[in-house]
C-alpha cells in the first residue's frame, strides 16, 4: 500500500489517503471513536453498506463528466476492488458496492491516477455539483453553464467552511428555462441568464435557494432575476458560512438548509449570508470561461447494415438530439436501474473514441449522453451499441425509470426498488410500447422515504415502505402523483395518494395509465391531467387494490426474493452522527487548530481563519456537552458556552465568547488577523483541556 505515496503528484491528495489509510489502523485498533471515524471516512466516500463487513465507494464525478480514460480507470478499479459494476446516481456519480474498509485508499490511489476523486461524495459536506448533461451543446442556453460548475467543484473541495457541517449541502446548474438539473429542489440552484448592458453581453444566473427532497420535500424559494457571474461563488460560500454556523446538527431530520430558512425566513436568512461578506476569502470570483475540450476528428465510419432497421428508426426519434453545433447530434443510452457492468462499459469506451467526444455526461435520470456524434456515424454508433443492449429507444421517456438501489445494498431501504423498476418496465414494453415516445411522464422509485431516486418529483413516483395485513407485514410502496418541473426554476412535489402491496405495483401502473388514456383530453399533458381530476379522485381510483381482503401468500415476497419479506433498516450515513464524547471533541478541535497553523504557513489567510472559528466551536462544545447542555448549533453553542461558563465565572475569557469567535466576520481575512485568531483559539483550547482535567481529578 506505499505505492501511492510516491505515484500521486497532488500532495493534497497524498495527504489525504495516507489520513485514511492512518484512521483506518487507529479505528481497528480501538484507539478511534467508531463515530468520528464515521464522520471521517464519509467525507471521504466511504459509505457503510446494508451488509456487513463492507463498504459503497461514492465517486464524484463533478456534473457527471467522465472522459474515455476515466472510465477504463474506474472499470479496472471496479473488477479489482469491487463487484465489475458501475452504478450511475441521480447526483451523477458513479458508486461501487461491496469493498473491504482496508482497501479504500488503495482503491482510492487507482482513481486519483486519472483524477477521479472520492473526497466529499459523502457525508456533511458539499456534495457533487450536478448540471445539465446537454450543457455545452443544449441550442436553448444562454451560454454553456460546465465551466461554472468545475469551478463551483474546486473552491468547495477541501474548503474549510463545508467540511463538517450539520447536514449536506447541494448545488446544480440548469443549462437552460427547461430546468433539466432540477434548481427547485436543490439547496441553490442557478439558471443561466445574459443581459445587455452599454450594447455589451452580461452573464449571470438565476438563482433559488433552499430546495430539497427527502421525507418532507421543500420547493426552493427565488432569490434573484439575475447574479453577476463573478458573484455566484461568493454567494454560495455566504450561505453555507450561514448554514454551517445556525444549521441544525442534533436533531439530523431537520438539519437540511431548508428547515433553517423555513425557521428564520428568506429575508433573515439573506440578511445573515450578506453580513458575511466581508471575512469571504473572495468578495467577487472571477471564474474562467474556457473549457479544456477539443472538438472530435471528423472521422465517417464505414457503413453498415442495419440488423433491425424498425429499432433503429425508433432510436433515432427518442435517443438523439440535435446539438447547437451544427452537424453535430447527441445520444442518450438507457441503462437500466443505472447499472453497467465493467466489460460493457470498456467496449462502450472504445465505441465513444470512435464516434463520439471525450466528454462522456453522466444524467441525472442515471443514464449516459454521448456528445458531438455525427450524423453520418449514427447507424455504425446504433449497430455497436445494438450489440451491447445499450441502443434501446425511449432514452428520458416514461419507460426509462429512474430508481435507487433500495434493499440491494442501502442500509435504509425499507423494499426493493430495482426489482420493481424492471419489473414495470418489462410491463410497459409489452402493454404500451408506444410509451417509448412520451416524454412528458416521468418515472421514479426510491427504496425509502429518503427520496435518493427522486420519487417526489415525478409524475408517477413510488418509494418503499411496509404495511401490516393480519399478523403479517408485506413489503409496500407509497404512490405519489403530479411532481415536476414547470420551468425555469419552478416544480411541484408530488402528493401522496395510498400506500400498495409492492407486488401490486404493475396493476397500480396499468390502472394509472389506462384512466390517463381513456380520459385525459385531447394533447392534455399528465400533470394537467392529475391537477383537474384532484387527489380524491386518485385515492378512489387505486383504493381497491390497497385493499387487505384479497391478499395472496405472493404479497408478503418482495421482488425477486423467495423469503417472506422482513423489515430490517440499519443506521443511515447520509451524514455523520453526532459525537458525545468530550475528549473526542477536544481532540477534534486541536486538530482543526493544527489545520489553522498549516493554512497560516501557507498564506491561505481565510481558511487559517476558519478552521481556527471551528477549534473555537468545538473546544467549547465538548464542555458543553460534559454539563449536558444541548449542542444543537454552534451559533447556540457560542451564545449558551457565555451563559453556562463565562457569565458564571467558571472560564475566564478578556472578553465574552461571543465577542471573541466572531471577530472572524468584522475583519478583512489578512496574516494579522489569522494569526491572532489562530492564537486566541489554541490559547482557549488548552484552557479548556485544563480545565477539563481539573474537572475529571
Amino acid at each position: 500500500m506505499q505505492g501511492f505515496r510516491t505515484e500521486l503528484e497532488n500532495p493534497l491528495v497524498q495527504k489525504d489517503i495516507i489520513d485514511l489509510e492512518k484512521k483506518i489502523r487507529l479505528f481497528r485498533d480501538g484507539q478511534l471513536d467508531g463515530e468520528k471515524f464515521r464522520s471521517l471516512r464519509l467525507a471521504r466516500g466511504v459509505y457503510g453498506q446494508r451488509q456487513p463487513g463492507v463498504q459503497m465507494i461514492r465517486i464524484k464525478l463533478p456534473y457527471g463528466k467522465l472522459s474515455i480514460q476515466q472510465l477504463y480507470r474506474i472499470s479496472d478499479v471496479s473488477d479489482e476492488y469491487a463487484t465489475g459494476n458501475l452504478h450511475i446516481t441521480t447526483r451523477q456519480d458513479i458508486q461501487l458496492h461491496y469493498v473491504s474498509l482496508e482497501r479504500t485508499p488503495e482503491l482510492w490511489a487507482e482513481l486519483e491516477k486519472d483524477s477521479v476523486t472520492l473526497r466529499e461524495a459523502c457525508g456533511n459536506t458539499v456534495r457533487n455539483v450536478t448540471a445539465s448533461p446537454e450543457a455545452g451543446v443544449d441550442p436553448d442556453e444562454a451560454f454553456d453553464v460546465t465551466p461554472y460548475a468545475q469551478a463551483t467543484f474546486e473552491y468547495f473541495l477541501r474548503n474549510p467552511i463545508c467540511q463538517d457541517m450539520g447536514r449536506k449541502f447541494k448545488m446544480s446548474f440548469s443549462s437552460s428555462e427547461s430546468d433539466t438539473a432540477y434548481a427547485y429542489m436543490h439547496d441553490i440552484g442557478f439558471i443561466p441568464k445574459v443581459k445587455i448592458e452599454n450594447g455589451v453581453e452580461v452573464r449571470g444566473f438565476k438563482v433559488y435557494l433552499g430546495g430539497g427532497l427527502g421525507s418532507q420535500p421543500h420547493i426552493s424559494e427565488f432569490v434573484t432575476d439575475f447574479m453577476h457571474e463573478d458573484l455566484i461563488i461568493p454567494f454560495a460560500e455566504s450561505v453555507i458560512r450561514v448554514f454551517d454556523r445556525h444549521g441544525e446538527r442534533a436533531k439530523r431530520n431537520k438539519a437540511r438548509l431548508k428547515y433553517l430558512i423555513q425557521e428564520m425566513g428568506k429575508k433573515a436568512f439573506l440578511e445573515l449570508a450578506e453580513k458575511e461578506r466581508l471575512a469571504l476569502k473572495n468578495k467577487t470570483f472571477k471564474i474562467s470561461r474556457d473549457f479544456d475540450f477539443t472538438l472530435p476528428a471528423s472521422v465517417i465510419q464505414p457503413a453498415i447494415e442495419l440488423l433491425n432497421p424498425v429499432k433503429y428508426e425508433q432510436w433515432r426519434k427518442t435517443n438523439i438530439f440535435p446539438q447547437k453545433q451544427e452537424g453535430y447530434v447527441s445520444v442518450g443510452i438507457r441503462v437500466q436501474n443505472g447499472d453497467i457492468k465493467t466489460p460493457i462499459a470498456r467496449k462502450l469506451a472504445e465505441i465513444v473514441r470512435d464516434t463520439a467526444a471525450d466528454d462522456i455526461r453522466l444524467t441525472n435520470t442515471q443514464g449516459i449522453l454521448l456528445r458531438y456524434v455525427k450524423e453520418e456515424n449514427l447507424p455504425y454508433l446504433f449497430q455497436k451499441l445494438d450489440e451491447l443492449y445499450l441502443a434501446e429507444p425511449g432514452f428520458g421517456s416514461v419507460l426509462d425509470i429512474t430508481s435507487c438501489p433500495g434493499t440491494d445494498t442501502c442500509n435504509l431501504g425499507i423494499s426493493n426498488s430495482t426489482g420493481i423498476t424492471r419489473e414495470l418496465e418489462k410491463v410497459m414494453t409489452a402493454e404500451y410500447p408506444e410509451l417509448i415516445y412520451n416524454k412528458d411522464i416521468t418515472i421514479k422509485i426510491s427504496g425509502c422515504i429518503n427520496a435518493c431516486g427522486q420519487h417526489a418529483l415525478a409524475a408517477i413516483g413510488f418509494h418503499g415502505s411496509s404495511m401490516k395485513i393480519g399478523k403479517l407485514v408485506a413489503p409496500a410502496l407509497q404512490v405519489l402523483l403530479g411532481g415536476g418541473s414547470t420551468g425555469d426554476g419552478a416544480g411541484v412535489a408530488s402528493e401522496k395518494i395510498i400506500k400498495i402491496p409492492s407486488k401490486r405495483g404493475p396493476q397500480v401502473l396499468r390502472a394509472i395509465l389506462d384512466d390517463y388514456f381513456d380520459n385525459s383530453q385531447e394533447g392534455e399533458l399528465y400533470n394537467d391531467y392529475y391537477i383537474r381530476q384532484g387527489k380524491i379522485y386518485f385515492y378512489d381510483l387505486l383504493n381497491p387494490l390497497a385493499k387487505p381482503e384479497d391478499i395472496t401468500p405472493d404479497d408478503f415476497i418482495d421482488w425477486e426474493h423467495t423469503e417472506p419479506y422482513v423489515t430490517a433498516i440499519g443506521v443511515g450515513e447520509c451524514a455523520s452522527v453526532m459525537i458525545d464524547l468530550v475528549a473526542t471533541l477536544l481532540y477534534e478541535a486541536e486538530e482543526r487548530i493544527q489545520w489553522a497553523d498549516e493554512a497560516l504557513e501557507a498564506g491561505e489567510y481565510a481558511d487559517s481563519i476558519y478552521h481556527s472559528y471551528t477549534g473555537f466551536v468545538n473546544s467549547a462544545k465538548a464542555l458543553l456537552v460534559s454539563e449536558g447542555v444541548k449542542t444543537n448549533t454552534q451559533a447556540g453553542i457560542i451564545r449558551d458556552f457565555d451563559t453556562t461558563f463565562v457569565d458564571t465565572s467558571k472560564i475566564t475569557l478578556p472578553s465574552s465568547f461571543n465577542e471573541l469567535v466572531y471577530q472572524m466576520n468584522q475583519q478583512e481575512p489578512g496574516k494579522d488577523f489569522a494569526t491572532y485568531y489562530f492564537q486566541q483559539s489554541s490559547l482557549f483550547n488548552q484552557q479548556l483541556k485544563d480545565y477539563r482535567t481539573l474537572q475529571t481529578a
